[in-house]
């Protein structure tokens, strides 16, 4: 049987295996990026407005992604331990878990958006021409999220066994999909009627839609190391709680940076719509750096999960080395772009004829590019750690790590900057963040190296 084989995870050569693992999945980081990005880059052109409207939705779009990739993550942790163990059964199971809690994740989301999204929207903004687009473009990318919660859980399935190519087409398919679409519901191209910010969300979920019936296709159709049971399929609480004792401190971890947003948004509505719709883009521009970065950590944490459960510790240990070195070469990619060409980066959201939003957003947002973008570097351990804590089980740590870049230090820092009178002052707290959290993150790995690791 193909499962008993040794699983290329135990034996090849770390680097090449490290590349093969996790190329795939920057390439495929890449295209969310660029999903992420695609949305602003047109809504832009309706106005800063519009784009304020976008970024105030851009923390419930987070929250989202949050639960899929946590709940992924954990499924993700759970098949790669028990595929180093050879208790291939279990594994089977947790892929099969794994496809009905992305079912069910949908439902708080579907509910938020036919309930919630204009009392969301009106918390941030007395706008009304921001709060009724806001309301448009959110409810839609809501109520509709279904088919992101789906693939991402498939996606998380298969990177588990090793394969990083299919879950990589599976969100370049749904991204080629949103660009193509985007300016035609739009700006009402080909006989469609210009729906504006709506139309931006139509586009963004036909496009996760597209990429969630590929990947159950390529799940359920080919052959894996795993095999999804969905005849005669029962819940197990022993495999839930499994997943979720990974999977759930990872939601968090992840839901912070939804909950942080929300956050910058209150404290910079009291600057200006613009100083919003700035965070916005940096959000969107930082995806391009953060993105290949956790790219190498979804190569990575299978690895390290399967080498842990197999006791290799040499081969954890080389994996760990191999991942610092190429997450700092990402973030100093990222430092050397924002500190250099701020300009170019924020004149993708430029408006269409209106040079004094132009200026104002360039005034308040090359300062804050290049103050953010120090945080790179010390943010590169603080997610390494994070993954290597989730990949041997530990969910905690990894959510202690990121309660302090992301929420302890960071929104508090913020606020009381904020309270100088300067929006430029408010960058400042990002970096402050990542460099507390990077020394306590490099502390609690020597404690799981001397408690775990140094007799694996």
């Amino acid at each position: 049987m193909e499962q008993i084989k040794e699983n290329k995870m135990g034996t090849q050569k770390m680097l090449p295996l490290l590349l093969s693992m996790s190329l795939p999945a920057m390439f495929s980081m890449l295209v969310q990026a660029l999903y992420n990005i695609v949305d602003s880059v047109f809504v832009s052109r309706l106005g800063v407005d519009a784009l304020a409207a976008v970024s105030l939705a851009f923390p419930i779009q987070t929250l989202m992604i949050s639960v899929a990739v946590g709940t992924g993550v954990g499924i993700n942790s759970l098949i790669s331990r028990r595929l180093g163990e050879h208790r291939f059964e279990e594994a089977n199971k947790a892929a099969s878990h794994g496809i009905f809690l992305g079912i069910f994740s949908w439902v708080p989301f579907l509910l938020f958006g036919f309930f919630f999204s204009e009392a969301f929207m009106r918390m941030f903004s007395g706008n009304e021409n921001v709060v009724r687009m806001g309301v448009d473009y959110l409810s839609i990318v809501t109520i509709f999220s279904g088919g992101c919660l789906v693939e991402i859980c498939c996606e998380k399935i298969l990177q588990a066994t090793g394969n990083m190519v299919y879950p990589m087409l599976f969100q370049l398919s749904g991204a080629i999909t949103n660009i193509i679409l985007d300016p035609i519901f739009i700006f009402g191209y080909l006989g469609v009627p210009a729906m504006g910010v709506a139309g931006a969300a139509i586009a963004t979920v036909i496009g996760q839609v597209v990429s969630m019936v590929f990947a159950l296709l390529v799940l359920c159709l080919k052959e894996h190391h795993v095999k999804i049971q969905l005849k005669g399929f029962r819940f197990e609480w022993r495999t839930i709680r499994e997943i979720y004792a990974v999977g759930l401190p990872s939601i968090v971890m992840q839901a912070i940076s939804a909950f942080l947003n929300m956050g910058l948004n209150g404290i910079l509505a009291g600057f200006s719509d613009t100083a919003v719709a700035v965070l916005g883009a940096y959000y969107k521009l930082q995806s391009f750096i953060f993105m290949p970065a956790f790219g190498m950590n979804q190569g990575l944490m299978p690895i390290l999960g399967y080498n842990y459960g197999a006791r290799k510790k040499e081969r954890f240990l080389s994996a760990t080395r191999l991942g610092a070195i190429f997450m700092v070469g990402i973030m100093a990619l990222g430092v050397l772009l924002f500190v250099l060409f701020p300009e170019p980066l924020l004149n993708i959201f430029k408006e269409s004829g209106q040079a004094a939003a132009d200026a104002e957003l360039l005034r308040i947002g090359v300062p804050a590019l290049r103050i953010i973008s120090l945080s790179f570097l010390p943010a590169a351990f603080g997610i390494l750690f994070s993954t290597v804590f989730q990949a041997t089980g530990k969910g905690i740590q990894s959510l202690v790590v990121s309660l302090l870049r992301q929420m302890v230090i960071l929104l508090p820092a913020a606020w009381l900057l904020s309270l100088t009178g300067e929006v430029t002052n408010v960058w400042f707290a990002f970096p402050v963040a990542e460099i507390l959290a990077c020394f306590v993150s490099i502390g609690m790995f020597w404690n799981l190296y001397r408690k775990h690791l140094k007799n694996l």
